[in-house]
């Protein structure tokens, strides 16, 4: 099945931007369950310039700059993936997770190199003895390991509440727990901590959701905004993904953007600006089948003025720089703009971004 993404983000500003700079990270990743056959991205104002590069992690980038002044900013990406009909990847078994804490210690070759960077702290996803306690009771000596994290997928689903309101970017893992409430990105932060904590490799996994629910099958969170998800390193099998959120395995309907150490690393756009002081932020994301033989249902073109399932969010300079220690520096007299989950209530586009309902069992 092929799928198109349109994923819009517009800025509007209450006072003119002089010049601004942003690095997106919004082209989907080629991997053996998808393939990206076809993609567009427009800017307006046009960027003076415009340069793309693979990072550390392997994803694409795109780096712009607009040099003329402006008082609005809008970037559309749109990418037809197709997704491949494969088995599911495995949901329990492995080797025993001690085997494998033990193996990535001391890694003999690039594959368990990888791994081994995925084992310590990030930004977002810091360990602690809270973190520690709340992962242990899934790790009973022994344990296969895809066991273990599928309880500690199922204990998050079960223990913590979709809530858009209960955090923002710069919430820490500790807070999480005490609230037992956030959003995906939250919910995936937090998995990865209490793997890192048992000295497993977890990495981070922005994406979309196939926007329609299967006959039968409740519509999943992060449909028709961007999502967040992880993925484990388990010996034999590879990167094994799960999805706390939703306490599923991700598979035919996850469509994955970008993996990093956490969201810091795989940002969908960020950027720095002088001038512009308030501003209002609209994301929409739609993920449209087109078909098995990639037969566009419906085309537009790019930067059209219809964006459904919008959000927008008005804030002030000084309360986004609070909300995201991760950004690059403010030039005198500039802001700054960070881009976080749709669903999270703040001035951002998405990583983990959620559908806007606050219980998961309902839609």
């Amino acid at each position: 099945m092929i799928y198109r993404i349109v994923h819009v983000t517009e800025y509007s500003y209450a006072e003119s931007v002089a010049t601004s700079h942003h690095l997106l990270h919004l082209a989907p990743r080629d991997t053996e369950r998808q393939l990206c056959l076809r993609e567009a991205l427009a800017v307006s104002p046009t960027p003076a310039s415009r340069s793309e590069r693979v990072d550390h992690f392997g994803n694409r980038t795109t780096y712009f700059e607009v040099q003329e002044p402006h008082r609005r900013l809008t970037v559309e990406s749109r990418r037809d993936v197709e997704l491949t009909a494969l088995p599911p990847p495995p949901s329990s078994g492995g080797p025993e997770w001690e085997s494998v804490r033990d193996l990535v210690r001391q890694p003999r070759n690039v594959e368990l190199l990888a791994a081994c960077e995925m084992t310590y702290p990030s930004p977002f996803a810091r360990v602690s003895d809270q973190v520690v306690r709340f992962a242990a009771p899934s790790f009973p000596p022994r344990r296969p390991l895809l066991d273990a994290v599928a309880d500690l997928t199922h204990r998050i689903y079960e223990d913590l509440a979709y809530d858009p309101t209960a955090t923002v970017v710069s919430t820490p893992v500790d807070e999480v727990l005490r609230l037992r409430r956030g959003v995906c990105q939250d919910f995936t932060h937090l998995e990865i901590a209490c793997l890192r904590a048992m000295g497993l490799p977890a990495r981070y996994v922005s994406g979309y959701l196939v926007t329609h629910a299967e006959p039968g099958k409740p519509r999943l969170v992060g449909a028709d905004a961007s999502h967040a998800w992880l993925a484990v390193y388990s010996p034999g099998d590879g990167w094994v993904p799960t999805d706390p959120t939703n306490d599923v395995v991700p598979d035919q309907r996850h469509i994955t953007l970008a993996w990093g150490r956490d969201f810091g690393d795989v940002t969908p756009m960020r950027g720095v600006i002088v001038g512009g002081s308030r501003h209002e932020l609209r994301v929409s994301v739609d993920v449209s089948p087109l078909g098995d033989d990639g037969a566009v249902l419906e085309d537009r073109p790019l930067l059209a003025q219809s964006q459904s399932q919008s959000q927008s969010q008005s804030t002030d300079q000084d309360r986004d720089q609070v909300q995201d220690p991760d950004r690059a520096q403010v030039q005198p007299g500039g802001g700054a703009i960070s881009e976080r989950d749709g669903g999270g209530g703040e001035t951002t586009t998405g990583g983990s971004g959620t559908s806007a309902r606050a219980d998961r069992q309902s839609e």
